[in-house]
C-alpha cells in the first residue's frame, strides 16, 4: 500500500525526468532512405549533398524523480524496443523537469 500512495503522490506531485534519445545507425550500416533522400535533395540541388543519414528522435518521460534510476528504465527501453542494438545506436540526453 505505501508503494502505491508514493506512486500516486509522484503522479500528482509532477515529479518526472524527460529524456531526449538519438538514434542512428551504427557505421557501416546501410541506409537506403539516406540514399533516397540524398538523391531527392541532389536532384534540387546540383550535386552538393556528399551523404546523408537518416535516424530517430524520441522524446519520453518518465515518472521517477532520480536520475540514474531514470536513466537506467530508458536504457531498458532503448534496448528492448528503441532502438535494434544490432543496426542502432542511441544517446540518451536526461532532462530535469
Amino acid at each position: 500500500m505505501r508503494k502505491f500512495v508514493g506512486e500516486w503522490l509522484k503522479f500528482f506531485r509532477k515529479i518526472y525526468m524527460k529524456a531526449k534519445i538519438t538514434v542512428t545507425l551504427k557505421e557501416g550500416v546501410l541506409d537506403p532512405q539516406g540514399r533516397a533522400v540524398m538523391s531527392a535533395l541532389n536532384q534540387m540541388d546540383r550535386e552538393s549533398v556528399n551523404n546523408v543519414r537518416i535516424g530517430k528522435f524520441i522524446e519520453i518521460e518518465v515518472n521517477e524523480d532520480d536520475p540514474q534510476t531514470a536513466e537506467a528504465a530508458i536504457k531498458n527501453m532503448c534496448d528492448k524496443l528503441l532502438a535494434n542494438p544490432v543496426t542502432e545506436n542511441y544517446k540518451i540526453d536526461l532532462l530535469p523537469e
